[in-house]
């Protein structure tokens, strides 16, 4: 086992703040050689300034899932951090960040299920013969099996331009019938 010199003062010198975007060069060894291997995302968090025991949490997104890294700031493995961008934030900790991409991730997967249940519903209506329009069309059914076809903005507008219609003719209908029984009367 070699001891590895560190320089202290230069580390002490290091712009690690929360919100700072850097890439961190780390010896990797495997059996007899060294490598570099680089790990970039965000820093979320630096505790303990720059004691001995000080870390910084690193979290990048990879693959669609989220890493989490603690290095020790003093950390021979450590060669050397590249800042690649600079962030203004306000706060000390952004474990926040955390939780917007999880939220993030849930939106996503809520409208993959919605095109797979598309997809589902296409298979099925391929299989009775029913022909689809285009991919850029929505189905909307409105009535007693009545089928319509929207683009994907209109769908709301028409619906509720319908209900308007509907509510005018209910409305229309009841006018007629209370004049047919005052004429009776």
């Amino acid at each position: 086992m070699v001891l590895v010199d560190i320089n202290i003062e230069e580390r002490k010198k290091w712009d690690l703040r929360s919100g700072n975007t850097v890439r961190i060069w780390q010896k990797i060894r495997e059996g007899e050689k060294t490598r570099l291997q680089a790990f970039e995302g965000l820093i979320i968090a630096h505790k303990h300034g720059f004691e001995p025991g000080a870390t910084f949490t690193i979290r990048k997104i990879s693959g669609g899932v989220g890493v989490e890294r603690i290095f020790p700031v003093f950390s021979p493995n450590i060669d050397r951090i590249e800042i690649i961008k600079r962030s203004k934030v306000r706060r000390s900790k952004l474990y926040y960040i955390r939780e917007k991409t999880a939220k993030q991730i849930r939106k996503k997967m809520k409208q993959l299920k919605s095109v797979l249940s598309e997809k589902e519903s296409k298979v099925e209506k391929e299989d009775e013969g029913i022909v689809e329009p285009a991919e850029e069309l929505e189905e909307l059914e409105v009535g007693q099996g009545k089928t319509k076809v929207f683009e994907e903005g209109e769908i709301e507008k028409e619906s509720l331009e319908e209900k308007k219609e509907g509510n005018s003719d209910q409305e229309e209908k009841e006018e007629e019938k209370k004049e047919e029984d005052k004429k009776e009367n």
